[in-house]
């Protein structure tokens, strides 16, 4: 195989959820196509990675010149309630399903002693703050019904557990060892209306 085909296809099985088989697919389409869908796609790529940064108070994904997203300039959304997520991918789940109309905070992954992720990789430092400053009065964890999605729920209650805010969880409709993003939106809408209490 062509080193520089063999380059390509390495990194885009690299992405998350997807493999070596879908990745020839992919590059094998990109470069049999010439309607210039290889080139649209790099020049989309490089102008997100220059232009596209994390929120400085909720995690999310904006543009650099915008200074805070969407989500926090949005005084709709300034309702108390606060919803902790993993990443991008479950605050894209939420809003497609149109369950959650407060704030977002993305702290970026889940504590794993295997994967090595420890509190410090977390993105909470501004969290404390924001409770305060926003007049937070809920927590809600949206994060993955696994060990790993407990354990780091369980470790944020233990960090802010002393401020006076109520703290609850999606209902069992979230499967055990589910992602939000595989969850269709009636299930979720029914897990978030029937959140409970912790």
């Amino acid at each position: 195989m062509n080193s520089k085909i063999e380059k390509l296809i390495k990194q885009f099985a690299k992405l998350p959820r997807v493999g070596n088989r879908a990745a020839v697919r992919v590059v094998l389409s990109l470069l049999q196509n010439r309607d210039g869908r290889a080139e649209n796609l790099a020049g989309a790529l490089l102008d997100a990675t220059d232009n596209v940064v994390p929120c400085p108070v909720c995690g999310t994904l904006t543009d650099k010149n915008m200074g805070v997203c969407d989500f926090c300039r949005d005084t709709s959304r300034g309702n108390g309630q606060l919803c902790v997520v993993r990443d991008m991918g479950d605050v894209w789940t939420l809003e497609k399903a149109s369950v959650f109309h407060g704030r977002y905070h993305i702290i970026g992954n889940l504590l794993s002693g295997a994967s090595g992720i420890m509190p410090e990789d977390l993105n909470l430092k501004t969290l404390p703050d924001r409770i305060n400053s926003e007049n937070i009065t809920e927590i809600i964890f949206a994060l993955p019904n696994t060990v790993e999605g407990k354990t780091t729920q369980h470790y944020i209650m233990s960090v802010i557990g002393d401020m006076n805010v109520k703290f609850s969880e999606l209902a069992s409709g979230v499967p055990l060892g589910g992602d939000l993003d595989y969850i269709d939106d009636g299930t979720l809408s029914l897990a978030f209306g029937g959140r409970r209490e912790l």
